[in-house]
């Protein structure tokens, strides 16, 4: 069982090392900024429900003291009616507007309540939106980092891929020299051949009974020469 997980495991990294040889490095830096500017839309996407979790606490919070202001404001006015109805003795009166006061001032409590509940929510979602908007500028910064750093590896890539086109043209070219070299040696070869060829046919010619007799023969003719050379010098009296 642990040969095959250690083989299973050789063979995912062997697969993964192949695989990332073979990625070309300027489509790996676009998919890098991709994915961040992906992260970067789905960060803002987010922050955007957290602040506008927080206006929409704002809007509450102005209706809920709407209703608070208008339900303390109809429980003095119900007071206000009990107490003239007491004034005047008039006992069932009174007692309606007593009830109508408890009534108001229990809705009173109530909307009180929730706006105390709405005020602990925005001071909440408040700080949210804060760290959501710092969130996002954070990210921002590092997506324009990202962008720069995209550049400068652009920039390197491309220096790589004219230093390899380079590199290519150089070893061309010694590869020329090096077979015209090799071409200069086999000529020059064939010439130191054929030179001592040449000199052994020479020398072979010249131990035959032909190359003696023609040697002869051209011992002969100086001779003759060195003679008709005297004979002219006589007359001129040299």
């Amino acid at each position: 069982m642990g040969f095959l997980k250690r083989l299973w495991g050789y063979i995912t990294t062997l697969f993964r090392t192949k695989t990332e040889s073979m990625m070309d490095p300027e489509i790996e830096i676009e998919q890098a900024i991709s994915e961040a500017r992906k992260r970067d839309q789905e960060l803002r996407n987010q922050a955007a429900r957290v602040v506008a979790h927080r206006t929409q606490l704002e809007s509450q919070i102005e209706k809920a003291a709407d209703q608070v202001g208008e339900a303390r404001e109809m429980a003095k006015q119900a007071l206000l009616k009990a107490q003239e109805a007491s004034n005047a003795g008039d006992a069932a009166g009174t007692d309606k507007w007593t009830k109508t006061a408890q009534s108001l001032a229990m809705k009173l409590q109530a909307s009180e309540n929730n706006l105390n509940g709405l005020k602990g929510q925005y001071e909440t979602a408040q700080v949210q939106a804060e760290e959501a908007k710092r969130a996002v500028q954070q990210n921002a910064m590092r997506l324009q980092e990202l962008a720069a750093k995209r550049m400068e590896l652009l920039g390197s890539l491309q220096q790589a891929k004219m230093q390899e086109s380079v590199n290519k043209a150089v070893e061309a070219m010694s590869a020329t020299m090096d077979s015209e070299a090799v071409s200069l040696d086999r000529v020059e070869e064939k010439i130191e051949i054929r030179k001592s060829e040449a000199m052994a046919r020479a020398e072979l010619r010249e131990a035959t009974p032909d190359g003696a007799e023609a040697e002869l023969r051209e011992a002969v003719s100086l001779a003759q020469a060195d003679a008709k050379l005297a004979e002219l010098k006589a007359e001129l009296g040299l």
